[in-house]
């Protein structure tokens, strides 16, 4: 084999390599996927999907967000957001109003199979309340919950459940307050209630501004937080 023959082959190893490193590259270096908004408001119709209002939940802080009032205000929509997806975070914009119920659930989603998961607080005599978060998944179940880890009610907290497959944990303004383990598998499609649990129980008292969806367990510095 000749010298310029060796070269060739070389040259074009080179190329290929140089190739395959900016490929990985641009693999490492992609953008996250985009996640579903929704930015709440009073009406019939959430995130693009028609929704069956229950009570009369009214309009907060200058027509931006929605003011349940933990008595028989609620949302329940056609659609589970996180259907399909291998991992998922969620991500709320909530401010709990002191004087409500000990257990209100805030967030709902279920599948025509049964699984499910939740977004909850448990609230105490004063109004400081704690993030109580749940996933059932086939017969797998995960329920994170700390009960002193408080928040003062009546102010406004970005609160994340967040699952890669294999672990679960939950946030509240950007500080993990628990994990565990849980196998999860994809949901199918389903429904899902805001304000209530869709069991139509355990009414949330206070104000959902925005809720966001990931198709992915989002870096926990990427998370949303309130300055």
């Amino acid at each position: 084999m000749n010298s310029r023959h060796r070269g060739g082959r070389f040259g074009a190893w080179r190329v290929g390599a140089a190739l395959v490193a900016g490929v990985l590259q641009g693999r490492a270096e992609s953008p996250p996927p985009a996640p579903l908004v929704w930015m709440l408001g009073v009406g019939d119709v959430v995130g693009g999907h028609p929704a069956l209002v229950l009570g009369a939940p009214r309009a907060a802080d200058h027509q931006k967000g929605i003011r349940f009032n933990g008595e028989n205000d609620g949302l329940i929509l056609p659609v589970n957001p996180l259907a399909g997806w291998p991992a998922f975070t969620i991500e709320v914009l909530i401010r709990p109003q002191a004087g409500g119920a000990p257990a209100q659930r805030f967030l709902h989603i279920e599948d025509d199979r049964g699984n499910r998961t939740l977004m909850e607080i448990r609230m105490e005599a004063d109004g400081r309340w704690c993030l109580d978060t749940f996933l059932l998944c086939g017969n797998q179940r995960l329920t994170l919950i700390d009960r002193s880890r408080l928040h003062p009610p009546d102010q406004w907290q970005w609160v994340a459940l967040r699952c890669d497959g294999r672990k679960m944990d939950h946030f509240v303004n950007g500080v993990q307050e628990l994990e565990g383990s849980v196998a999860f598998t994809p949901f199918g499609s389903g429904r899902m209630s805001l304000g209530v649990r869709l069991s139509r129980e355990y009414w949330f008292k206070g104000v959902l501004r925005e809720v966001r969806f990931h198709p992915a367990a989002v870096a926990a510095e990427n998370l949303q937080r309130v300055p």
